[in-house]
């Protein structure tokens, strides 16, 4: 009976183990949806692309207030934020 509970707490172990090492793996910024509206760039303090294992390849711009708002990469108007970022002072 004792052998049965300790191979029980063994499966059981491992399989967390399993779980969380499984998520600890993953991207941790990824945008399921995009900002609509054109941000002006007086707000934008910096940006991130998102990983290249997210479904969506995306951006990921901090306003000045620390706010985070996922953009689609392939917009002008954020291509053209990104180019300048990359240029030269915000």
């Amino acid at each position: 009976m004792k052998t049965a509970h300790i191979l029980l707490l063994c499966i059981l172990g491992a399989a967390l183990i399993s779980t969380s090492l499984c998520h600890s793996i993953g991207p941790d910024n990824c945008c399921f949806e995009f900002y609509d509206k054109i941000i002006r760039r007086s707000l934008i303090s910096s940006y991130v692309r998102t990983d290249y294992r997210c479904a969506k390849a995306g951006v990921i711009f901090t306003l000045t207030k620390g706010r985070r708002i996922c953009v689609d990469p392939s917009r002008p108007w954020v291509k053209k934020i990104i180019s300048k970022q990359d240029t030269g002072p915000f």
